[in-house]
């Protein structure tokens, strides 16, 4: 689980495959939970995130920020060039960061080697990624991104459910339904009919 090493080719991935189910390790790459690894059955990567979202229109948003990164990654590669490429645990450390502290919190921008408000780096990834999501036909989606920044994530939203409903005198067990309740009608919000 968490997020994989570089691989240098799909050949390399695919030896990886093998060292795994020859040793016992995992014979069957869909059981591999990386953040992102390739799709056993599609010519596709995936990323593991649309399970955490409690609205559809997060998860799209998600989906156009990925799909946007992926096309930029794929232009820098045809024009033989490539992305920056960081230690894993500096990539760890900004995920548990993220994971942490939230929309409201800092990650390291590992360029300027500085701490940068999250939102401020999210403005900026979407002004990166404007071109491909319009190529793409996913502009609408991603700039939906300060949106979600504004008001936070699912866990965001269940943690003032939460807070609001002891403040109004639930008990423990009161403020958790609140939540559940809350996580059912937003869940169903963006649903078509």
């Amino acid at each position: 689980s968490g997020i994989p090493e570089p691989f240098e080719s799909f050949a390399d991935y695919q030896r990886l495959l093998a060292v795994m189910a020859e040793t016992g390790i995992c014979d069957d790459p869909t059981k591999i939970w990386w953040d992102i690894r390739p799709s056993a059955r599609h010519p596709t990567l995936e990323m593991r995130i649309c399970d955490v979202c409690t609205r559809l229109e997060d998860a799209i948003t998600i989906a156009a920020i990925y799909q946007s990164l992926l096309a930029l990654l794929f232009r820098l590669r045809s024009q033989n060039q490539t992305w920056r490429r960081y230690p894993l645990v500096l990539l760890q450390e900004n995920k548990w960061r993220a994971q942490r502290y939230g929309t409201s919190g800092t990650l390291a921008d590992l360029g300027r080697r500085a701490l940068v408000p999250f939102g401020d780096l999210m403005a900026e990834l979407v002004d990166l990624l404007r071109d491909e999501a319009r190529e793409l036909g996913c502009l609408a989606e991603l700039e939906r991104v300060p949106e979600i920044v504004a008001t936070g994530t699912s866990a965001d939203h269940q943690l003032r459910v939460h807070h609001a409903a002891i403040a109004a005198g639930a008990d423990a067990a009161e403020a958790r339904r609140a939540v559940v309740d809350w996580l059912i009608v937003a869940s169903l919000e963006d649903v078509p009919a």
